[in-house]
């Protein structure tokens, strides 16, 4: 298995896959291990609900599987945990790039804006360098109507150009749709 980068809309059944793909490596070899890496935040009761909700259907879907909380430091968290016989599943790029560009306390002046285009670099080089298994899920979210705010059109920029360059490095892309895989890339 190499890097996969599964897109889709909400409830689109990314994470389902991403579990999947975590599932059948751990049942391939009882010397492999699977690593999911958590980018959302708790930031409201509906946001600790669904995480809680969450954690639970992942511990009995895919029990094997160590969970680490990591929102913002993905590179450091993939050259951590990656080893050739280690899947990692990160599980949103689209959450870790709200809490980079737009943090809960955001200003204008906030620290995350200077420091998003370099933690994104680190990223896709982690990415390149990792020795063993990726799998990266995130949402698509161009395919609608233009947003209104120069926020949010940024946001929406930023992350069709996140999920263009993650392609990029990745053997293979899927898209999900009303639970089904669709394959756009593989070079596997």
């Amino acid at each position: 298995m190499t890097s996969e980068l599964i897109l889709g809309g909400q409830k689109s059944g990314k994470s389902r896959r991403a579990e999947q793909r975590a599932a059948a490596w751990l049942a391939a070899s009882a010397d492999h291990r699977a690593v999911f890496v958590a980018t959302a935040q708790p930031w409201d009761d509906e946001m600790r609900a669904r995480i809680a909700r969450h954690q639970s259907d992942r511990a009995e879907r895919v029990p094997g599987m160590l969970t680490i909380e990591e929102p913002l430091l993905l590179a450091a968290a993939i050259a951590q945990h990656s080893r050739a016989d280690t899947l990692v599943v990160v599980d949103c790029l689209t959450l870790w790039l709200t809490n980079l560009l737009m943090p809960a306390e955001f200003t204008e002046n906030s620290p995350s804006v200077q420091v998003a285009p370099a933690a994104v670099a680190m990223f896709l080089e982690a990415i390149s360098a990792a020795p063993g298994p990726l799998v990266l899920v995130g949402n698509e979210i161009g395919l609608g109507v233009i947003p209104m705010g120069r926020e949010v059109r940024a946001f929406v920029d930023a992350l069709g150009s996140l999920n263009q360059q993650v392609a990029q490095r990745c053997q293979r892309v899927t898209l999900m749709a009303a639970g089904l895989p669709l394959t756009l890339k593989d070079a596997a």
